[in-house]
């Protein structure tokens, strides 16, 4: 067995428009996990993924559109963290996922062969888990490979304190765990 000794870059995309959501806090904490096993990790959250409509006919793209784009072609893995609206993931998150697209020609079409860790907070296990599926389902259609596992956070119960700390100890083994898949995944041992 080879073990490739670069140091994983793993971009961290989700949270909702609300500073301090427990989607965001579930996400930080992913990516500091990741830090922890020796990974760099790149965070678009919140306002970072305000963008416009995506349109593949129209190429401009604002500096923050660029930004994502520029990370995601340059990932190693990929961790989405959405909140579950309405039974599904938010309309910030798909949008943002939809510039994905832009990565269609690249040599590595899309996503493909990377790690992808998906994180689904919502007020209710049926909503949460509901959002895992449908992030797993799109990491497929982005050729990406999705980590066994996948953190459902019910938000009902009390996980992060006011400040954004941890409460739930599962909750964090289940983060550090994900974070592990994502640089230990496919393309890293060969």
């Amino acid at each position: 067995m080879v073990v490739n000794q670069k140091q994983p870059f793993v971009v961290g995309l989700g949270g909702t428009l609300r500073v301090g959501s427990s989607t965001e806090h579930a996400l930080r904490l992913c990516l500091s996990a990741v830090e922890r096993h020796g990974g760099r990790t790149a965070l678009f959250c919140g306002a970072d993924i305000d963008l416009p409509m995506y349109n593949p006919h129209d190429q401009f793209r604002t500096d923050k559109a660029a930004a994502l784009v520029t990370a995601l072609r340059a990932a190693d893995a990929v961790v989405v963290a959405s909140p579950g609206y309405h039974g599904a993931i938010s309309g910030l998150v798909k949008n943002a996922l939809d510039y994905v697209e832009d990565l269609r020609g690249d040599p590595r079409a899309y996503l493909e062969n990377t790690p992808w860790g998906c994180i689904g907070c919502a007020y209710g296990w049926q909503a949460a888990v509901g959002t895992l599926g449908q992030l797993r389902s799109i990491g497929h259609a982005l050729r990406a490979w999705p980590t066994p596992l996948g953190v459902a956070i019910n938000s009902t119960s009390a996980v992060f304190n006011d400040d954004g700390s941890l409460i739930d100890e599962t909750v964090g083994a289940q983060l550090d765990l994900l974070a592990a898949q994502l640089i230990g995944g496919p393309g890293w041992v060969t």
